[in-house]
């Protein structure tokens, strides 16, 4: 199985279809100051996890939990949400071909309906938007892109995931599924071996 021969593109979102991967570092970067000053790394540490899991992790005080998720929501609701380059004209070339096409995204519903205030056009893009809510297993648990393949009627050999954090990766390649890497928030060094491919963009991918 190649990318030749897809039937069904499953993307992550943050770091893979918009470039929010440093104003995400910057917010955790932040909270992790404040509430997980002993954990250096706290910002890279949590990336591809939930919400939910992160506070279940790291913020045992669950007096904290509220304080923590406004933040995250307030930080959401005023970011930016550009395209990762060449990745909507790559996703409309898929359309055209009759790909099926999915965002298969850690975020919930709620950090979806910014994403989707400032691209309406999502609705015609994907044929699904997966969220947290729809898993009981977040990455790199194999659930979301195994159900994703299933919802979408798409034998996982006929499916591509596109990744770009370590956590999104393992998820895909322990799905079984063709996995393709984004040098977007990792270099491409550290994700050769996590991936059958890597791309710094989507432009290595359109003609």
């Amino acid at each position: 199985m190649g990318i030749m021969t897809m039937k069904a593109a499953l993307f992550d979102l943050d770091g893979t279809v918009i470039d929010t991967e440093a104003q995400y570092t910057e917010c955790w970067g932040n909270i992790g100051n404040r509430y997980c000053p002993d954990i250096s790394d706290f910002a890279h540490r949590i990336k591809g996890t939930t919400l939910t899991q992160i506070l279940e992790r790291y913020f045992p005080d669950k007096s904290t939990h509220a304080e923590v998720e406004k933040w995250i929501d307030d930080w959401e609701a005023q970011m930016d949400y550009p395209y990762i380059k060449g990745a909507r004209e790559y996703i409309e070339s898929l359309k055209k071909q009759n790909i099926k096409c999915a965002v298969v995204t850690s975020s919930n519903e709620k950090k979806m309906s910014y994403v989707l205030r400032q691209h309406p056009e999502f609705e015609t893009l994907f044929d699904r938007i997966f969220t947290s809510e729809d898993f009981t297993a977040s990455k790199p648990d194999p659930d979301c892109y195994l159900q994703a393949s299933r919802k979408l009627n798409v034998e996982k050999k006929d499916c591509v995931v596109f990744e770009d954090a370590f956590t999104g990766l393992e998820a895909g390649r322990r799905a079984g599924i063709y996995t393709i890497g984004l040098a977007t928030t990792n270099p491409k060094e550290n994700i050769i071996d996590k991936c059958d491919r890597v791309i710094s963009d989507y432009t290595e991918l359109l003609n």
